[in-house]
C-alpha cells in the first residue's frame, strides 16, 4: 500500500504532468486543485525537486514544474522517491536487500519465491508506466465515462 505522501505526490506529478507546456504552477493552486494540505505538499514538492524530477522557480510567475518531460518520469521512479522500494519483504529488495533473519534458506522460502514475483510485476507495471501514460489513461477513461452517460436517462 502506498503512503499519502506517495498519493500526494503522485496526484501533484500528473497534474503537473497535465500542464507541462504551462510554465511553473503555484503550490497554492496545485494544493486547492488537488485538495492536498499546503504544508504537506511543500514538503513532498521540495523532495521531488531535491531528487531532479521537479524545477522551481522564485518570484513573480514562480512556482513549481516538472524538470523533465512527462514521457521521461515513470511511476516506478516517483515511488521509490517517496516511499522507498518497491519490494514488500526486504530479502527480494534490488534497492535495499536484507536477508530476513526467520529464513532458513532464501532458495527454498515460499513466501520468498511468491514476493519476488509481486516486486518483478510491480517493478514492471510502474517502471513500464510514464506521468504520459497515465494521463492517456485518464483522458481514454473520461472519454469512456463521457460515452456511458450518453446512455444513461
Amino acid at each position: 500500500m502506498i503512503s499519502k505522501k506517495t498519493k500526494y505526490g503522485l496526484k501533484a506529478l500528473i497534474y503537473l504532468a497535465r500542464r507541462y507546456e504551462q510554465g511553473p504552477i503555484l503550490i497554492a493552486d496545485l494544493a486547492r486543485e488537488e485538495r492536498i494540505p499546503k504544508k504537506f505538499l511543500e514538503n513532498i514538492l521540495l523532495n521531488l525537486k531535491n531528487a531532479g524530477v521537479l524545477q522551481s522557480r522564485k518570484g513573480r510567475g514562480g512556482g513549481y514544474s516538472l524538470g523533465r518531460p512527462p514521457e521521461k518520469i515513470t511511476f516506478g521512479q516517483a515511488i521509490r522517491l517517496m516511499d522507498g522500494p518497491l519490494a514488500p519483504v526486504p530479502c527480494v529488495s534490488e534497492m535495499a536487500y536484507a536477508r530476513c533473519t526467520e529464513c532458513g534458506s532464501e532458495l527454498t522460502c515460499g513466501i520468498r519465491l511468491v514476493m519476488k514475483d509481486v516486486r518483478d510485476e510491480m517493478a514492471r507495471i510502474l517502471d513500464g508506466t510514464t506521468l504520459a501514460d497515465v494521463l492517456e489513461k485518464i483522458d481514454r477513461a473520461g472519454a469512456q465515462g463521457k460515452d456511458l452517460a450518453d446512455f444513461c436517462i
